[in-house]
Parts: structure tokens; C-alpha cells; sequence
């Protein structure tokens, strides 16, 4: 996949987000970590995995929320004209909850969706995934 100078990549699941930019050209694929503000849920409410019996859903409820604020934050910086172009790698469920939240400005610079963890990963593994896909 070629992938234009600064160009952001964001790597998300239910719990973490990584933030990369392309620092290399199109056809020599270069990412680099960006900085980014904690991107949290509602205050008190858990990103964790915590379930109990009354409310076995807990868990997948923050990690949606988690997902959901994540867009937020992307939508913003499209919103914001910070981001030019866009490529979201995310965990298969994560991602789907993701895209229910884009705002059209974030989908006219999204380039491409990969359905993948890689959460945790290092940028060299997210590039081959990159040029793979």
C-alpha cells in the first residue's frame, strides 16, 4: 500500500491507541510515533476487562467507549484540518465500533481500514502489515 508523506496511522483495540506518521514517501514506507493526549472514557467508568454476573457486558462497554473516543479525537484533528490523510489499523471489533462514529469529514481523508491487532506491536510490524495490505 503506497502511502503519502504524513500520512497518520492510528493502531487501536478496545484498550490502547498508537498513533504513527509516515515519514518516509509513498513507495518507502517510514513510521514514526506520534505524541498524543490520553484519550480516555467517561471519568470513573473502566477500560479493563471487568465483568461480574449483574453485568457481564461491563468489559465491552468500556472498550466501546474506549473506541468511540478515539474517533472523537480523530474526528477532531480532521475537523481541525491537522490530519490530511488518515489509515486506521484496528482490532476487528474495535474497528466496528469505530466506524460507527465517523464524522464525514474523517471518512473523505480516511485512505484505508486494515481488521488487525496490532496493538503493542512495533512500527516495523505495523509497516509490513501496511505493504501487505
Amino acid at each position: 500500500m503506497l502511502l503519502p508523506k504524513g500520512t497518520i496511522v492510528a493502531v487501536a483495540d478496545g484498550e490502547k491507541l498508537n498513533l504513527f506518521r509516515n515519514a518516509g514517501d509513498e513507495a518507502a514506507l517510514k513510521l514514526v510515533t506520534v505524541p498524543h493526549e490520553a484519550i480516555a472514557d467517561d471519568p470513573g467508568t473502566s477500560t479493563g476487562r471487568h465483568t461480574s454476573a449483574a453485568n457481564p457486558d461491563h468489559g465491552q462497554s468500556g472498550e466501546d467507549q474506549f473506541a468511540a473516543g478515539i474517533v472523537q479525537h480523530l474526528n477532531q484533528q480532521a475537523l481541525g484540518g491537522k490530519i490530511e490523510n488518515l489509515v486506521i489499523v484496528a482490532a476487528p471489533r474495535a474497528l466496528g465500533e469505530m466506524r460507527k462514529h465517523y464524522h464525514k469529514a474523517l471518512s473523505a481523508i480516511l485512505l484505508h481500514e486494515i481488521a488487525k491487532d496490532l496493538t503493542g506491536h512495533s512500527p516495523a510490524d505495523v509497516e509490513r502489515a501496511l505493504s501487505a495490505g
